[in-house]
């Protein structure tokens, strides 16, 4: 006879089901009881900046994403990104510990959204936030506006 869902341990007696019909779990909880796969979030950031001259001209400039931050469970992060991630500014941080002092060795969006995906991690929530200053303040011509972001992207694997 199976156990009841309550008597493993799953939230809400089990009633609450995910998307994909299994029981939903929290993130310390795995679907193969921890043999495998962690289940957990990875928050990826980053900042932009561009500026857009007189009468929003079509030629806005765009600047290069300079660093993809890395926010989550060291072990996470490590799975999933191997080699490409830069632990230099927290070298020492144990496995089961959270860190949001990584960064990634590339600056593709693209690429950081793959190696998730192919780690079985899905986009759960995204936020932006965005400035405006005129041009003028940091040197640069007075009609043009420098717009800075940052933006977060939550993924979560069950």
């Amino acid at each position: 006879m199976a156990l009841a869902d309550s008597a493993r341990g799953l939230p809400n007696g089990g009633g609450v089901r995910s998307p994909s019909g299994g029981p939903l779990l929290t993130p310390s909880q795995s679907l193969d009881g921890g043999a495998g796969r962690r289940s957990g979030y990875i928050t990826i950031g980053y900042r932009g900046s561009y500026t857009i001259g007189r009468e929003a001209q079509a030629d806005a400039k765009f600047r290069r994403v300079a660093r993809i931050t890395v926010c989550g469970k060291t072990a996470l992060a490590k799975e999933v990104f191997g080699e490409t991630l830069n632990e230099s500014r927290d070298p020492d941080r144990p496995p089961e510990r959270y860190t949001a002092r990584y960064y990634l060795k590339f600056n593709f969006l693209e690429q950081a959204f793959d190696r998730l995906s192919e780690a079985g991690f899905r986009m759960a929530a995204c936020s932006s936030t965005g400035t405006c200053a005129f041009a003028s303040e940091q040197g640069g011509p007075a009609d043009d506006k420098i717009w800075t972001s940052y933006t977060e992207y939550v993924f979560c694997r069950d």
